[in-house]
């Protein structure tokens, strides 16, 4: 009797530890509705183009909140924002907790560098006291973490080498802060990445004139003191000068650039300065929303600086720019500008200064 009864409770221990494995398992598999790290909490479907992305268009804004289980905690009293990640631009691979963990210690086990190829790389965290995706940053707590990859750029689409290099990055970041990554198929993104390169290729306008002088080389000084009558400031390059845009910490409106070595020989002599013999005026359209009118602002200084340059706008094949082309080009834009948008990539955009550069 005292053998059977010794077998008898060591195969309900046995039956016992079992069942607690699976049920740390499926605990350790479950979707975690509060982080909405997968798709079944609603909140990291990826999008299609052309229908609802599930999630705001940009970097930046709010994203709907998940529902919560009766289980769970109260609901957050913010909404949920992806401050730099995009599910329209970017691969992401949620990074599930088990527990909270500091900013230092995430910031502490971040790779050495944030680019897998060509294509930059974000790792965020929902600060735990917020409710907030935001950069890590020190003497804040995290209850999740998400990394994403760029799928394009203008170097072109995230291809399988890059992809495996963030991914495995991504991994030995997970391995050091105790996170559990779940990446996407490989096959699937890549082919994403080349679908959105295909659609924004053609949609990649950046206008470009050239100012060639009628007579007289121009001094750079000289040159230099009637772009600032126009507004135009001094670049962070040697030979760039460049039209703010009117939001803080956005690109420039407008870049006008001179040789680069007319620009330095100014630098080094001032008494002779460089002379040159033309200038170029650029606007890169996806970099600036169309509220600001761009357009009108390039074709504006382009002419003004002609008539005071005593220069003639000409294309890149030499040939005068007439008033008619301008027309054209300006209803062109127009187009452009609605497509960007219908994409949830409108000009000046986050997502749109990202995918564009």
């Amino acid at each position: 009797m005292k053998l059977g009864t010794a077998l008898a409770l060591l195969g309900v221990a046995v039956l016992a530890a079992i069942a607690l494995q699976l049920w740390w398992s499926a605990r350790r598999s479950r979707p975690r509705q509060v982080g909405g790290a997968t798709a079944a909490s609603g909140d990291r479907v990826e999008p299609a183009f052309g229908g609802d992305s599930g999630e705001g268009s940009g970097a930046g804004g709010d994203a709907a909140a998940p529902a919560l289980s009766p289980d769970e905690a109260a609901p957050r009293l913010q909404p949920r924002r992806i401050a730099r990640l995009d599910a329209l631009i970017d691969a992401i691979v949620p990074l599930a907790l088990e527990a909270p963990i500091s900013g230092e210690m995430a910031l502490a086990h971040l790779p050495p560098t944030r680019r897998a190829g060509s294509k930059p790389f974000y790792i965020e965290g929902l600060d735990a006291e917020t409710g907030n995706w935001d950069t890590l940053t020190a003497g804040h707590r995290y209850s999740e973490l998400q990394a994403g990859v760029q799928l394009a750029s203008r170097s072109g689409p995230l291809n399988e080498i890059e992809y495996s290099e963030f991914v495995q990055k991504v991994q030995t970041f997970a391995d050091a802060v105790g996170a559990r990554a779940d990446a996407p198929d490989m096959l699937e993104v890549v082919a994403r990445a080349r679908e959105l390169d295909g659609l924004a290729n053609p949609l990649d306008a950046q206008l470009t004139v050239t100012l060639r002088s009628n007579g007289a080389a121009w001094s750079v000084s000289y040159l230099q003191q009637v772009a600032a009558k126009q507004g135009f400031i001094p670049g962070t390059m040697p030979g760039r000068l460049v039209m703010p845009s009117s939001q803080e910490g956005a690109p420039p409106m407008l870049v006008l650039a001179i040789d680069s070595q007319a620009a330095l020989s100014a630098l080094g002599d001032a008494v002779q300065g460089g002379a040159v013999k033309e200038c170029t005026l650029s606007l890169d359209v996806p970099q600036t929303p169309a509220a600001e009118e761009p357009f009108p602002a390039w074709h504006l200084a382009a002419r003004q600086l002609a008539d005071d340059l005593a220069a003639t706008l000409v294309d890149d094949q030499g040939r005068p720019i007439t008033l008619h082309a301008f027309s054209g080009i300006g209803e062109e834009l127009d187009g452009l500008y609605l497509r960007l948008e219908a994409l949830d990539l409108a000009a000046g955009s986050a997502a749109a200064r990202r995918l564009f550069s």
